[in-house]
């Protein structure tokens, strides 16, 4: 596995191996979903799973030729930035519910991938130079990173507590 810093600056995080796996149309994904990465908290791993599916999308958007290369990014890059910020609020909420003492951390996170995207969207619809590929990469060490570090130690924190009785299923799932 490669290691290397995270949006966040973090060294030594583990990230994704360039493995690729032929998607339904025959053309190599970017991004596969590894049980890993699964956090227990189904609403959560099936939105994860989704984000998977739209990273995908993008890289496939990268691919295209170069005229239809612009539309197809742009198309990509809106329904990314849809579900992000549905999925971003689905995990504040259950953040909210549980009362997770480093939500104010985790929420910045999401914050800081929120605006990169939006300023991407904006770069590239008023024509600046965007490395649509580099800018997925980028994208998909980011998701798996948040997953690996900070969804991990929301899935603890969930974990301790329902052993503590703190917390039940119906709390989690809302």
């Amino acid at each position: 596995m490669n290691t290397k810093k995270n949006p966040a600056g973090n060294e030594n995080l583990v990230v994704l191996e360039e493995k690729y796996k032929k998607n339904p149309a025959g053309n190599e994904n970017l991004v596969v979903w590894e049980e890993k990465y699964t956090t227990g908290i189904t609403l959560i791993d099936n939105q994860h799973k989704e984000l998977i599916k739209l990273t995908n999308q993008l890289y496939h958007a990268c691919l295209g030729e170069n005229e239809r290369l612009g539309a197809a990014f742009k198309e990509a890059l809106g329904r990314m930035v849809e579900y992000v910020r549905f999925h971003f609020s689905a995990e504040q909420q259950l953040m909210e519910r549980i009362k997770f003492p480093n939500s104010a951390e985790h929420i910045t996170q999401h914050n800081v991938l929120v605006i990169d995207i939006i300023d991407a969207a904006k770069d590239f619809s008023e024509g600046k130079k965007l490395v649509p590929n580099q800018f997925v990469r980028t994208l998909r060490d980011w998701i798996f990173g948040h997953i690996g570090i900070y969804d991990k130690a929301l899935v603890f924190y969930i974990m301790e507590q329902k052993k503590k009785g703190l917390l039940n299923d119906r709390q989690i799932n809302g």
